[in-house]
């Protein structure tokens, strides 16, 4: 459904901009006497190829704005999937957000992250109005193409990539042959088997969790405060992998719904379910028994043992 409305609430907004999936960035710079700054970004995006331009923008408000302009260049380190504490690391406010991070210095002595997906250096190009935010156009000088897998944000949450298995056309000019050698080749690969599977279990149980009224991270921290029974929000943070500013407007929305309890302040804040959350935890966790129910019944224990077996032997 499309709601046409000039004014809207903004936290609603960003949850509905989380529907659009984004790397995630951490944008360094480094002043002229040696200040240095990095934060954590997911509105970079690429502009032109010739000149090789890129963009990302920063909250007007924010104390790196003065850096950013100051500096002669930054740096756009696309964070690798297993690299979640960087991003948390960079998006909290510090005195000293370089303090005990590896790093070495880029043109403009811009801080250049290590391990990372990839990196671009770039020479500050324009800045353009954005509402509340600036948004900063640079020109590439550099980059590595480092090729490890991306850490992703969406729905609130960071996410990883999986591959899409493809799907197989109605209509094609490939021969039979190639096509029964090529069904025989992807029958006996277990990650393409796995992909498949995975994508047909979803398909079946994320309709229903969504049919609470939850998204999926919200069903995830429901679920996981309900077997903690109380929790800081940095440990929720690090248990369910979401991005502290998203983890809050969560919050928030089990608040609202009294689903969730907040004790103490600041980092003594404590999360803790209501008497109406714990029944919406277990609401949540009948959907999960059901599916897997309907989906593994047909197997008998000692398949299903296996099955678990080999599971635990490759995580």
């Amino acid at each position: 459904m499309t709601t046409q409305t000039a004014e809207f609430d903004p936290k609603a907004f960003r949850r509905a901009l989380g529907n659009f999936a984004t790397g995630v960035t951490v944008i360094t710079a480094t002043t002229p006497d040696g200040v240095q700054t990095g934060v954590t970004a997911n509105s970079f995006n690429s502009v032109s190829l010739d000149p090789a331009l890129v963009l990302w923008s920063v909250m007007k408000n924010s104390g790196s704005v003065e850096i950013f302009d100051q500096a002669s260049h930054f740096a756009v380190n696309v964070l690798a999937a297993d690299q979640i504490h960087l991003s948390n690391h960079f998006a909290r406010p510090a005195d000293d957000k370089f303090a005990g991070i590896d790093y070495e210095k880029g043109f403009g002595n811009a801080p250049l992250l290590p391990e990372c997906a990839a990196r671009f250096q770039c020479e500050n190009y324009q800045k353009l109005d954005g509402g509340d935010h600036w948004i900063l156009v640079g020109k590439v000088v550099a980059f590595d193409d480092i090729g490890r897998a991306p850490l992703l944000y969406h729905g609130g949450a960071y996410s990883a990539v999986i591959p899409h298995a493809g799907v197989k056309p109605k209509d094609s000019d490939a021969s039979q042959a190639g096509l029964e050698k090529n069904e025989q080749r992807l029958n006996n690969n277990y990650y393409y088997l796995m992909i498949q599977a995975l994508k047909r279990y979803q398909a079946g149980y994320q309709p229903l969790q969504l049919a609470t009224g939850l998204r999926v991270i919200e069903a995830r921290m429901v679920m996981t405060l309900n077997d903690f029974g109380s929790l800081s929000a940095r440990s929720l943070e690090q248990l369910i992998s979401m991005p502290d500013q998203d983890l809050q407007a969560a919050v928030e929305i089990l608040k609202r719904k009294e689903w969730l309890a907040v004790s103490g302040t600041g980092e003594e804040e404590m999360l803790s379910l209501t008497a109406a959350g714990h029944q919406q935890a277990e609401v949540l966790w009948n959907i999960s028994r059901e599916r897997q129910q309907q989906v593994f019944a047909q197997f008998s224990e000692a398949e299903l043992a296996t099955f678990c077996k080999v599971l635990e032997a490759i995580n």
